[in-house]
Formats: C-alpha cells, structure tokens, sequence
C-alpha cells in the first residue's frame, strides 16, 4: 500500500492517535496528478557569513530603506555592509537579554529595547544618540506608519506616538486601549493600521486625521485574544502572528487578519505548548523563500522551535543538534532580507547566516532530519510486514566531507545513547579523523510497536552512489504487529525529498 504524509508535525496528546515528528522537513503542496500529495524538504543549511567583532547575544536584525543592515549585538548596535563588514554605531544601555525593536522613516533608524531605553542612527551618517525626551517612555516594539513612529507603554493599557516625520514627542500625542480592562502588551502596526494586543484582548485603530490625536479606535472591531509574549509578534503580508491567551485560557498561537483572529496552531502544538514551564519569552519572526511563507517561533525556556508554513498550512520543528546529539533550539532568532539574501542572527553569538536551501549542514554541523508516519494496522488483527520502502529523492552529492563540530567529536560508532534520553539517535556515523570525516549517505528506519511509547534499534540503508537515481531504500522481514508507527531520520549532508513509503504487509488470517 501507498503510505501519504499528510499532516505535519502531530504528536497528540495521546501517541495512540499520533505520534508523527517532523522535524527538519517542510511541507510544499504538489499538483493534484503527482502521486502524493506533499513532499517534504530539508529546511535550510546555515551558511556563514560573517561573525561581530565581539560575540554576543543575538537581539535583532533589521534592513532599513536605504538597504543598509542594521544587527544589534549584546549591547552594540552595528551596521553590516554588503561585504559583511561590521562598523560599530552606538552602545546601548538598559536590558542586553532582550530583543530589540527597530524601523525607520527614510531619515531616522529609532531603536527601542527594554523598558525605557531608545535609540536613533541618522541614516545618512550613522551618528547615534539615546532618546533624553520625558514624553518618551520606552517601548518592547517599534513600528512606522503615516509618518509617525508607533510605540506601546509598558506596564500600561496606553500607546503612543512620535511626531509626525520626527523623533521628538508631543507628551498629549498618546491614548489608551479603551475596548476591556486589560493592559496593553505591544503595538504592531500591519495594513496601516495599529493592532492593540493586550494581555487578553485586542482592538484596531486608524489614522481618523483628528487634530488633537490622529488615531482612534475601529467601531465594531474587537479580537477576543491578547497577547501572551509580546516578542512573539511577526508579521507577514497582511497577518500577524502570536502566542495568544484570553480570558478563557492561553498557549495558543493566532493570527490576526481581517478585523479577525484566526487560530493556527494545532491541538499537537498546543499540548507541547502547555508543557513548557514558561511562553512569555517567545520570540518570533517570519520569512519568505520560493514562495513560501514562514513564522519561526523560539521559546528559549523550553529550548524548543517550531515552525507554521503558512502556505501549506502544516508544523514543523527547527532544531540543531549539539555535539552529543541532543536537540536543541534552532540557531536562528531574528532575520533580514537584505543584500539577496535571507539573513538570520545565531541566538548566543550574534553570527550572522544565509538560510541556504541548498546546503545540507548547519555551518558544518549536522542536521537530523527525521518524520514519523501515521498508525498502522488493520482491525485489530496481526500485521506481518514483508517489506517497507522508503519513497525518496535517491542518488545525490554522495559522501560529502565536512568538518567537525564543536563539541565531542562523533566517531564511527555513535549510537544512540540510552543516558541522553529516548531520542537520540545516530548523527554522521562514519569513519573520523579528528578533523573532518565523511558523512555517508545512510537513511534509518525505526519502529515502535506500543504505540510511540518505545522504539525499535535503527536499522539503516543508504541513499545510493552518485547518479543512481534508480536506487531502492528498502527495509525487508520487520516482524509482526497489531499497531506499529514506523519513522524515519537521517543527517547526511546531501539533497533528499520525502514523499512517503510503499509497504508490503500481510493481514493473519
């Protein structure tokens, strides 16, 4: 039979309904005569492209109108030149563990992080200088829009604004969300319009042209969902996107969209969701590659990233894998688009990355990519399966060399370790020399045959030499059960896609 993916990253609440990881992989919708209906691809390498003069923690990134590339690094705001050079504009004070916000007027870049500390670069020159005015108070994001610069107060129901094509302020050029009694959490601006998303419910507000305050409030507008980690907010298009929370509950990731919110995030997503110890600290952003459409979202707590394709609609998890093969948060924490290239920030160093579709490791270090399939079984009944063949772009880049990662070094015999935890598994097995060895091209294939509650040993197959395009990843004699969840991982740097599996299996009379 013809096994389909269909579904994204889904392990449910139970693994007796799912028990489905996608990791690594994205979904790309396919024509309706192709023979599946999706192929998963390996998400992006990390290309290096440059490291700050100083490592530090990656806050922001952020392409100003005039094309320049402006990163924030600890506490040093830098600007980034097409040869990747960096020149250091400005040091800020206030809280350095924070993301920044930044935007631009064509003139003036105002940056904002932390409570009450702000920031401008004349654009022309890069001259900096903090924000001394009283009618500024500080703000968690900043954003332009009809010539003024739109801020959020914090720890207030209130927002405010810059005057019009300036960064002074009018201290009377502020108003409060006035829909319900709960505080403000951030402002963000998407269609020209300011979104209000407060703590447990939001509201819109237009440019009226009012003489005394050009904003107010969108008569019959009103969002039943607040903002659980204002960090969290992105937008995209004509949508933003957030970890939500209302009056009746949290933990929810939305977007808002046409005077709606809509929710995104699948009841998988949101159990995981509840089991992390904190969300507050959430930090999103979205991106654009061959047309499809991303909102990457970190929780730094919980160590953990997970990603919406937006276009397809499905989950899946971004993750990097440290020198013992423990997975960890996805590097990426801010991005770009700047100089043709989809720029992205490393979370602990600053390091700047090209997100490249065409390579295979993550500056050198492996990526595991593994999907689990849907239950199997029939009726209850024993299943004997014969054979189960893997349905995957075969033949490419075999045996490629790449260095090392930092870390213990992965010798020819890492295997998964029962003292790391249930999912580790196998990273580059193949012969070290201390300097740099050669990544085989092996797929692995493991089985659970509770449920998803325990998992079989790997058993691997390879992708094939090079150009042999007709190669068959097949596993044969895999035993009996009545429900088996199979998965599949690998971590060799070379060009795969997934489209399913065939399986031949055998109902007991």
């Amino acid at each position: 039979m013809r096994v389909a993916l269909k579904t994204g990253a889904y392990v449910a609440r139970s693994v007796i309904a799912s028990c489905q990881r996608s990791v690594n992989l994205y979904a790309e919708n396919n024509p309706e005569d192709a023979p599946m209906p999706f192929t998963y691809y390996p998400t992006p390498g990390l290309r290096a492209l440059s490291s700050p003069p100083t490592a530090g923690q990656g806050r922001g990134l952020y392409r100003a109108s005039n094309g320049a590339l402006y990163a924030v690094v600890g506490r040093t705001l830098y600007t980034v030149s097409s040869a990747w050079e960096w020149t250091s504009v400005g040091t800020m004070t206030g809280d350095f563990t924070v993301p920044v916000g930044m935007a631009d007027n064509q003139t003036t870049l105002f940056v904002v992080g932390g409570a009450g500390s702000g920031y401008t670069v004349q654009l022309a020159t890069n001259a900096f200088a903090a924000v001394a005015n009283p009618a500024f108070y500080g703000s968690p994001r900043v954003d332009f829009v009809d010539t003024y610069f739109v801020f959020s107060k914090p720890n207030t129901g209130q927002f405010y604004i810059s005057d019009s094509n300036a960064t002074t302020f009018d201290p009377l050029y502020f108003a409060t969300k006035i829909g319900a009694s709960d505080l403000l959490a951030v402002a963000a601006v998407v269609h020209r319009e300011i979104w209000l998303l407060g703590e447990r419910t939001s509201e819109v507000w237009i440019n009226s042209g009012a003489a005394n305050f050009p904003y107010e409030i969108m008569n019959g507008v009103f969002i039943q969902h607040g903002c659980a980690a204002k960090y969290s907010v992105a937008q995209m298009g004509d949508a933003l996107f957030w970890v939500s929370e209302d009056q009746q509950g949290g933990r929810v990731i939305v977007t808002g969209q046409g005077y709606q919110s809509k929710r995104v995030s699948t009841h998988a997503i949101e159990t995981a969701l509840a089991g992390y110890s904190t969300v507050a600290d959430a930090i999103g952003f979205t991106y654009q590659q061959e047309g499809h459409q991303f909102y990457q979202v970190t929780f730094p707590t919980a160590d953990k990233t997970w990603c919406l394709d937006i276009v397809s609609g499905q989950w899946h998890e971004r993750m990097w894998l440290d020198g013992d093969g423990r997975e960890h948060r996805h590097r990426a924490v801010a991005h770009a688009y700047a100089y043709n290239e989809t720029v992205v920030q490393d979370w602990e160093t600053g390091q700047l990355y090209a997100y490249d579709l065409n390579l295979y490791t993550d500056n050198g270090a492996p990526i595991l990519r593994r999907r689990g399939f849907p239950h199997m079984g029939h009726e209850g009944g024993r299943v004997f399966y014969k054979q189960f063949l893997v349905d995957m772009e075969v033949g490419r880049d075999v045996g490629s060399t790449v260095a090392v990662p930092s870390g213990p070094a992965i010798g020819p015999d890492v295997v998964a370790d029962t003292a790391l935890g249930p999912d580790v598994v196998p990273v580059f097995l193949g012969a070290d020399d201390g300097l740099s060895y050669v990544a085989p091209s092996k797929l692995y294939l493991r089985y659970s045959d509770t449920r998803g509650q325990t998992w079989s040993n790997p058993i691997e197959d390879d992708f094939g030499a090079t150009g042999e395009f007709y190669k068959s990843i097949h596993y044969q004699r895999l035993g009996m059960a009545r429900d088996r969840v199979f998965e599949v991982f690998w971590s060799a740097p070379v060009r795969t896609a997934l489209n399913g599996a065939f399986v031949m299996a055998e109902a007991e009379q």
